[in-house]
């Protein structure tokens, strides 16, 4: 008996229309959502990603400023365009696509947007508001991929709440928020890396497994407990050249009761969540300002 498929694409859709909804309903209030895409170079990956991006901001009736730069572009030029796009007020969300040129420090880059705007949720505000969590990570943003993550668990009624959740990578971007949003939703959780010396003796425990590493067949068959949840953050190509995870799909599939494809599971989520993300942004403004006019009024 094959895994159940979970449809990244599907889920996406679903969740598109709903953030479509609200968007028109802040536009018609004087607040369309606005999100700010900043490329640097010409990593052809990263083309790709910010084209994505922008067609899905017009779809669901964002007003969106896709900003492209050479290779050559100073760091701080950069941060003034930053500083500029924080002081704007049709922008809610500032993006500043990954990898930079080796001269800009990605850092002082992310660190330069501005907490409220950092809708990638990869500021330290945000990041140790996810770590604190409770009130402080529901004010701040949630990284893109591991909230797309939480959405594709909930969407097959997978419950974290006294499970066992293994995630392979130990990134900023999607490793440690993913193992934090686990946490927090009250399942156990245990981080393994390159250092770890018998990957299969955890992933062989784990009711859900999270892998983020970008390489191939990191996880097999013989990994995987008896009705687990895979959830494939990988983007690879196969021999053939195809788009696949990390994950053996073919081997694990049989194992598992349910598993995220590639393409198609995680991926579409991530834009996805960078939307709500931006939406939300827009919403707190609305919010802020519709209690300021209350305020003055009264």
């Amino acid at each position: 008996m094959s895994a159940t498929v979970i449809d990244g694409n599907q889920l996406s859709r679903q969740l598109r229309g709903d953030i479509a909804l609200r968007a028109s309903r802040l536009a018609a209030a004087g607040h369309q959502p606005g999100l700010a895409v900043i490329v640097v170079g010409d990593n052809p990956a990263s083309k790709v990603y910010v084209r994505n991006k922008v067609k899905a901001c017009a779809d669901a009736g964002f007003h969106s400023l896709h900003e492209a730069y050479p290779d050559d572009f100073a760091e701080a030029a950069l941060l003034d365009r930053i500083a500029a796009l924080n002081a704007d007020p049709a922008v809610h969300g500032i993006l500043v696509q990954l990898p930079l040129p080796v001269h800009i420090d990605a850092n002082r880059v992310i660190e330069a947007i501005a907490p409220a705007k950092d809708v990638d949720g990869f500021h330290i505000a945000n990041a140790g508001a996810l770590m604190v969590g409770g009130a402080a990570a529901a004010a701040g943003f949630k990284p893109c991929t591991p909230y797309g993550c939480m959405k594709l668990l909930e969407s097959v009624g997978c419950d974290p709440r006294g499970k066992h959740a293994v995630v392979i990578g130990r990134s900023n971007i999607v490793g440690k928020p993913m193992a934090m949003l686990l946490l927090q939703a009250h399942a156990t959780v245990t981080i393994c890396h390159s250092a770890t010396p018998d990957l299969a003796a955890h992933t062989r425990l784990a009711d859900i497994v999270v892998v983020a590493v970008g390489r191939r067949n990191t996880l097999t068959a013989e990994m995987v407990k008896p009705g687990a949840v895979v959830l494939d953050v990988g983007m690879n190509r196969d021999d053939d050249g195809k788009l696949c995870g990390d994950v053996d799909f073919a081997g694990v599939s049989p194992v598992a009761s349910a598993m995220t494809p590639v393409p198609g599971g995680v991926g579409p989520m991530t834009i996805t969540m960078l939307l709500m993300n931006t939406l939300e942004a827009a919403e707190r403004v609305a919010r802020r300002s519709s209690a300021n006019v209350e305020s003055i009024r009264s």
